[in-house]
């Protein structure tokens, strides 16, 4: 029994030491052990950690605390600079301006990178046009900021938006106009101001067959278009029609008799001239280069000779885009030129990740181009989409550069990033409503934030 028992036992000597280390596992942070202790690892993190605690954490809390004083930072004030955000004027427009910004430009940026992404798998030219639209993103917001601001300079010789709206404006309306002008004072004058005072009319009722004089001052030279040429004396007139003459009465140097074309005088061309009969308008014309004008199509009878207001009226200047209602889609617009670009790469990324065998089954089972965009590109695209629906949410939240630049202060642009920076440091002198508006900026931007992680999450998984 004995013997049975030692043969059991395990072996001894250096072979059973060896096999029982070996057996036994490596100790973590042991002398053996192939891992560092954690501890170490956070040696190297501690200084990312310092920095990030120093620029993000810190800031934060002390915003927090501060939105809860007054100006002075010394009397506690409670929820009222939160309650002010949401009173007076000026912050009540940039809360409106706000929302807009959060619900048109986003949406805006999405579908026009949409259209240029689907577009750039149909065009020869594709990197060239990305490249072409991405370009902005390479210029910071302050030079976009005074780039567009020269694009929308109310003067059309200035501003390139409102010199291609008064060009088309010109194109379509035609006609020419001078402002200012109109009749001589006193009696015996061939011709008067109209009702309205703006308006000029003929004296003497004019028949069918005749001629009139409509001698015209206080015309600005500047304002004689190029192709103006010496006035000429009326056209003989047929029966039905009537002719005339409309030119600026003056004569360079003196000299001249009055209220009839002289040498050295210029035609008004682009008048619109009217026969009327009462209320209502028998014919109309234009005037030539020359000043010379023939309505035709007359009946018997007189008439009087109009030059309706609208002659005398200022030239089409466009639109007022840095003022007003039209300031915030204004901005918009260049934040749309900015971004689009960012949208288009990502959409487009998207696009080539689809599997083509599902287009190609739409195709095959008889879809349009169009239902297989809206019913299968799409559905595929939504994760994407929705990526840079809300990336863009988060940014326009903070807008600012452009704002600033654009608006040049104008309330009627400002938004909560301008007013919580006009607050705190451009004027206001009060960093507790500051800080209250940075605060809520904050709040709205974490579940977006959070929204973007999560959506991120569920494509890795």
């Amino acid at each position: 029994m004995k013997v049975a028992h030692d043969d059991a036992a395990p072996p001894a000597g250096p072979a059973g030491g060896t096999a029982a280390a070996a057996a036994k596992p490596a100790g973590r942070g042991g002398k053996g052990g192939l891992q560092p202790p954690s501890w170490f690892a956070l040696l190297f993190l501690l200084p990312a950690l310092l920095l990030l605690g120093f620029l993000v954490v810190y800031p934060i809390v002390y915003s927090v605390v501060r939105s809860f004083f007054d100006a002075e930072g010394t009397g506690f004030v409670g929820l009222d600079n939160y309650v002010g955000v949401f009173q007076g004027h000026d912050n009540l427009v940039a809360v409106r301006n706000t929302a807009i910004w959060v619900v048109v430009a986003p949406t805006l940026v999405t579908i026009v990178g949409l259209v240029f992404a689907v577009l750039t798998e149909r065009i020869r030219w594709a990197t060239v046009f990305k490249l072409v639209v991405f370009m902005p993103m390479a210029i910071s917001f302050l030079a976009s900021g005074v780039i567009f601001r020269l694009v929308y300079e109310q003067d059309p010789d200035k501003g390139v938006a409102n010199a291609a709206m008064v060009a088309v404006h010109d194109t379509f309306a035609g006609g020419a106009s001078y402002p200012g002008a109109g009749p001589r004072t006193g009696g015996g004058q061939p011709v008067r101001p109209g009702a309205d005072g703006v308006s000029v009319n003929v004296a003497a009722p004019v028949a069918a067959g005749q001629s009139a004089l409509v001698p015209l001052v206080r015309v600005k030279p500047e304002l004689l278009p190029e192709d103006a040429k010496p006035a000429a004396p009326p056209p003989a007139a047929r029966p039905g029609q009537l002719t005339g003459t409309v030119w600026f009465d003056f004569t360079r140097g003196g000299g001249g008799a009055p209220n009839r074309p002289n040498a050295g005088e210029s035609g008004l061309p682009g008048v619109t001239v009217q026969a009327m009969r009462g209320s209502e308008v028998a014919g109309t014309a234009t005037t030539r280069a020359d000043g010379t004008f023939t309505i035709t199509g007359l009946g018997s009878g007189t008439y009087t000779v109009t030059l309706p207001k609208d002659n005398f009226t200022a030239a089409y200047g466009g639109a007022e885009w840095l003022g007003g209602t039209l300031i915030t889609p204004a901005i918009i617009g260049s934040y749309l030129w900015v971004w689009a670009g960012f949208a288009m790469v990502l959409i487009a990324a998207g696009l080539a990740a689809i599997p083509r065998d599902a287009l190609e089954a739409a195709r095959v089972d008889g879809a349009t181009e169009w239902q297989v965009f809206r019913r299968v590109t799409i559905p595929l695209l939504a994760p994407v989409l929705m990526v840079v629906l809300v990336t863009l949410v988060i940014n326009v939240l903070k807008v600012f550069d452009l704002v600033f630049i654009i608006g040049g202060g104008d309330p009627d642009a400002s938004v909560l990033a301008l007013r919580m920076w006009t607050e705190s440091f451009g004027g206001g002198n009060d960093q507790g409503a500051g800080s209250a508006i940075a605060v809520l900026l904050f709040l709205l931007v974490v579940p977006a934030m959070l929204f973007n992680l999560r959506r991120l999450r569920q494509e890795r998984s």
